[in-house]
């Protein structure tokens, strides 16, 4: 059974019927638990009673309040392990920092270890089809800043937020993410073994969904602002000018907290993200070590130490230019991925650089990307990946 943190059943029931009305967001059902001394007293006024208190007559008065099949799956599912927990923003384990937004939610699912939502959190957040040295950054970031002491937070997408959260994985450390969808249903799908091993590894994952709520585009930018807003900072590793990452990013800023960006190449329209960001006032880092630096004064105390032989300054920004054998590789291949390297290209200026023809350049692309050696960016642009 789970440790319910809301212990009075009623209370808790109350709460869950108040989720499920239809139209009842964040903000209303905070508006409305704030007026009264009990959530069976909320659910109980009058539609008059919640008409006076800005709320419209269409959800004031349903009838009946809450969806109590929702409820009973909910409940259901909390008795089902140990590991599930429901918390709401007068139980301790409650984010400090969540609880501080106007839309933070009344109620968060979670599975796996709550007591990290009392820990320093860095999240790190980007592109769903970053490149190679995007994805190398976002490991290597989250790998240094969980020897520091930060848990990392992200959400469970494709790309940059897998990466950080394995990263995290890969040095020991706790990871959370934060998920658009209830925390028993894991979107994307191929992310099932990536969310068991985080729950298995110490980890959590949350939500301000109910169990059984499946994927939904508008969940994702709404969720967002749990990632940020639990977070002592946000680190934006790689993203287009039209990245979800950065309404993440926007959404730190409003809610003061600090906003980190990694630079790139100026061809890559995967940095010009960041690129904003940073005219923007994010401040520019390039090691992890520059975003533990700046966070670290005002955290003191609540950071772990680094163990003595963690490197402080082991996540520099991977060389784009740098030539590399790698094994398997005839000598045409090799020299086309030498003249690529990690600026993105067009296939125009390959043909040019190496001298190939046309139908040799294209064919070797494809192999090389088919190796895992070359991703295809937007705008009929490559870069190399290894």
């Amino acid at each position: 059974m789970a440790t319910l943190l809301t212990p009075d059943p009623l209370e808790r029931r109350a709460l869950l019927f108040l989720i499920t009305i239809n139209g009842m967001g964040p903000k209303r059902l905070r508006r409305l638990l704030d007026a009264y001394e009990s959530n069976q007293a909320a659910l109980a006024a009058s539609a008059a009673d919640w008409e006076r208190l800005g709320l419209p007559a269409s959800l004031a008065r349903q009838n009946p309040r809450g969806d109590a099949a929702r409820v009973q799956i909910m409940l259901d599912w909390l008795e089902q392990d140990n590991q599930h927990h429901l918390l709401t923003t007068t139980d301790a384990a409650y984010p400090e920092l969540l609880k501080t937004l106007p839309d933070a939610p009344a109620a968060l699912f979670g599975r796996g270890d709550i007591r990290l939502l009392q820990e320093p959190q860095l999240a790190i957040v980007g592109s769903r089809s970053p490149t190679g040295g995007g994805l190398n950054n976002a490991r290597a970031f989250a790998r240094h800043l969980s020897t520091q002491g930060f848990v990392i937070t992200s959400g469970l997408a494709l790309g940059i937020d897998a990466a950080a959260h394995r990263g995290a994985l890969a040095a020991g450390g706790a990871t959370i993410a934060v998920m658009g969808t209830g925390p028993d249903v894991i979107y994307p799908r191929e992310h099932a073994a990536l969310s068991e091993e985080i729950v298995q590894a110490g980890g959590l994952l949350v939500s301000e969904w109910p169990p059984g709520t499946t994927a939904r585009k508008e969940h994702f930018p709404r969720r967002n602002r749990l990632i940020s807003g639990m977070a002592e900072g946000v680190l934006v590793v790689e993203a287009s000018l039209q990245s979800g990452s950065l309404i993440t990013a926007r959404l730190a800023a409003e809610q003061g907290r600090e906003v980190f960006a990694i630079p790139g190449s100026i061809h890559n329209p995967l940095s010009r993200g960041a690129h904003r960001l940073i005219r923007d006032g994010a401040k520019l880092v390039e090691t992890g070590q520059d975003i533990f630096e700046e966070l670290a004064a005002s955290l003191g105390a609540r950071l772990r130490q680094a163990p003595p032989d963690a490197p402080l300054n082991d996540t520099e920004i991977q060389d784009t230019n740098t030539d590399l054998t790698l094994p398997g590789l005839d000598p045409a291949q090799q020299q086309l991925l030498d003249r690529l390297g990690f600026d993105p290209q067009s296939a125009d200026a390959l043909i040019a650089a190496s001298g190939l023809t046309p139908a040799a350049v294209s064919s070797i692309l494809l192999m090389l990307e088919l190796a895992g050696y070359v991703t295809t960016l937007p705008g009929g642009l490559y870069s190399r990946t290894a």
